[in-house]
């Protein structure tokens, strides 16, 4: 898993683009931010800011990329922007539709310049469809594929927003696949590729456990389905201090579960499908886990093959010993900690910590293209780099 020697052109901004590329770059990749000349990236100035005046999501999901600044209004800068796609691998953009066409930067222009080139575009909504040229965020999204309505304790309810930018990094993180597998059937033969990636599409095939009823003519709601509530062996509960899950699906781990509280009794219940012994069950459970606190019965069960666990803000997250044994929280020497690739790889590569200013890298980049010191200080001079 090295992508040393890919360049990824990143024209993304804020948090799915970005995310995806960081993605890459942890993996090897030569991740250039292609920033306009004048604010770049919003997220480098969106709060929270850290201790040095920086968007905390910026400085999360852009270490290790470089950062180059181009005015793609200008003839100019297209220009140089088109001496960058020939030597590039990937483009990524996350404007709305039409916006490409409209600065000349558009698959079929780009891929005049670069045949082999794998160009992703990432939407809200698609390039095609309806709701194609609407603007929206992670809200809207998750609501349009379905998913909010589930979190709906009854029909009068107001549903709940979700705690975490769920469209947001799913999307990107489908995106990251894409690119991979366009250049994975490049090697093979394939050429390049045009991937069209829409964050609500990407929501949607998260339901699969809750389509097929769907599909079927109901309508799953929270508490009625075998992965929201319906089952109390498959819950959370609150201790006497937090919270703890049980998931105890199958058989074997219910019944190691009982054995362990010392509720043999309760064995012969799981799999009921009568909702009084359910609703018994639940009170049963309910009473048990307020009796001690959530670290209590983690310690407890910690031996136990009982799918059980607890629940854990995310500060307590970040410091619990097991993700601290799998290495995703990287802390570096010179920087704040950040939340690395998800994955172990037997190809260990040091990871560039470095977060780029905007432009810091524009003339390194240019020169690395073929374009020559008095075309540079040129196009600097008329404003159409920085």
């Amino acid at each position: 898993m090295n992508l040393s020697g890919i360049r990824v052109l990143d024209l993304t901004r804020l948090l799915p683009g970005p995310y995806a590329t960081q993605l890459l770059a942890d993996l090897g990749a030569d991740v250039i931010k292609v920033e306009d000349t004048g604010a770049g990236d919003y997220a480098r100035a969106m709060p929270p800011l850290t201790d040095e005046g920086i968007g905390a999501v910026f400085d999360g999901v852009n270490r290790g990329k470089r950062s180059v600044a181009i005015n793609l209004k200008a003839d100019a800068g297209r220009e140089a922007f088109y001496k960058l796609v020939e030597h590039a691998d990937v483009v990524f953009e996350s404007f709305r539709p039409g916006v490409t066409d409209r600065l000349g930067i558009d698959y079929d222009t780009l891929t005049e310049y670069n045949p082999k080139l794998v160009y992703c575009s990432l939407s809200g909504f698609g390039q095609t469809g309806p709701l194609a040229d609407a603007v929206g965020h992670d809200l809207n999204y998750i609501g349009l594929a379905g998913l909010l309505d589930m979190t709906r304790e009854d029909e009068t309810a107001k549903p709940q927003i979700p705690g975490y930018p769920t469209a947001d990094m799913a999307g990107g993180l489908f995106c990251a696949f894409s690119i991979v597998s366009g250049l994975l059937s490049r090697e093979l033969g394939s050429g390049g590729s045009y991937v069209d990636v829409s964050m609500t599409d990407v929501v949607l095939s998260f339901s699969h456990a809750l389509a097929a009823p769907a599909f079927d003519g109901e309508t799953p709601r929270p508490g009625e389905t075998s992965l929201t509530g319906v089952y109390p062996w498959y819950d959370v509960y609150a201790a006497k201090d937090g919270y703890v899950t049980l998931a105890a699906l199958e058989p074997k781990f219910w019944e190691a579960f009982c054995e362990a509280v010392g509720r043999p009794d309760l064995v012969a219940v799981h799999g009921t499908t009568d909702p009084a012994e359910r609703d018994a069950l639940r009170e049963e459970l309910s009473n048990l886990f307020a009796g001690k606190t959530r670290d209590e019965w983690v310690e407890e069960l910690a031996d136990v093959d009982a799918a059980f666990g607890g629940v854990y803000t995310l500060s307590e997250a970040l410091d619990h010993p097991q993700l601290a044994s799998r290495g995703i929280i990287r802390r570096p020497e010179d920087g704040r900690p950040r939340i690395g690739f998800p994955a172990v790889t037997d190809r260990t590569r040091d990871t560039d910590e470095s977060l780029p200013e905007q432009g810091e890298h524009t003339e390194a980049v240019l020169r690395d293209v073929g374009l020559s010191p008095f075309n540079i200080d040129t196009l600097r001079r008329d404003g159409v780099i920085d």
